[in-house]
């Protein structure tokens, strides 16, 4: 079922329910060039195993607002989902990836809001994000400025970024994750998005998430993708050793956009996880 929440400040942001409300609340949150549609087959198996399940596009990701003075870091992110939480008065299973990894861990982390969430999934993404792995995502993200001329071409550029993944027969989907304008297709996403990015070290640029980790008390589960070059091994092991009551899963043959690569393995991880805490 689609569903347009308020955030604070009056803002739409757009998002899919899954399930009965009355069962346990998991919120999933997609990485940074992503939308919603991308958590559909996992929010879908999830849901049928006990629980009210709501994926949301992140502002100025797919169908919700886009900041127009480009507030697009952690904390714009924390504040939305804050929001929605609040506006079912129950604490919150958190599973996030990449950027949506990063914002969940902000508020989980949060001594003032830390009640709002009662486990934490990590997918992909540790306390910081790999240098050079979180690198080429933004360069593949800001490429393609002028769009495509067809789906077709569309999906061979996301190819060439994926080979690890077959490309698709049936290119529909597509659609969810780029806008038409005229007579090309562009992402759905606000190029503002990565402005605040450019030039940034990222351990001082998302450093504000280790004193997040520090704190972190609830369930944990880190889960990585064997072939991810944004999570790598001596990311994973720093996490865990913060975050030292953490669980952890690695998923073969997954990269970073494990949910995608194996959403059945990945599914079921997540459904142990959330059935064993809740």
């Amino acid at each position: 079922m689609f569903k347009v929440f308020k955030n604070f400040d009056g803002n739409d942001i757009a998002g899919s329910i899954y399930g009965e409300e009355s069962d346990p609340l998991v919120i999933f949150l997609h990485g940074g060039g992503q939308t919603r549609f991308a958590w559909d087959n996992a929010a879908e198996n999830i849901s049928k195993n006990g629980f009210h399940v709501i994926t949301y596009d992140l502002r100025g990701h797919g169908d919700s607002f886009w900041s127009e003075t480009g507030d697009y870091k952690i904390h714009d992110h924390k504040k939305d989902l804050i929001s929605i939480i609040k506006h079912y008065d129950k604490p919150a299973n958190l599973v996030g990836a990449s950027l949506g990894g990063m914002t969940s861990l902000s508020l989980a982390g949060d001594p003032d809001y830390s009640s709002l969430c009662k486990t934490l999934t990590m997918v992909d993404i540790g306390i910081y994000p790999n240098q050079d792995g979180s690198d080429r995502i933004v360069d593949f993200m800001r490429s393609a400025e002028n769009g495509f001329s067809s789906l077709e071409e569309a999906a061979d550029y996301i190819s060439d970024f994926l080979p690890h993944r077959e490309k698709p027969e049936d290119l529909s989907g597509l659609h969810k994750n780029l806008r038409k304008k005229d007579d090309r297709f562009y992402w759905h996403w606000d190029p503002k998005f990565l402005q605040g990015r450019q030039g940034q070290d990222i351990k001082e640029y998302f450093g504000h998430l280790e004193d997040a980790a520090n704190f972190l008390n609830i369930p944990t589960l880190l889960i990585r993708g064997g072939l991810s070059d944004v999570l790598t091994e001596e990311d994973k092991d720093y996490f865990l050793k913060v975050v030292s009551h953490a669980e952890f899963e690695e998923i073969r043959n997954a990269a970073h956009m494990v949910a995608g690569d194996k959403n059945d393995i990945f599914s079921k991880a997540v459904e142990n996880f959330l059935v064993k805490n809740n």
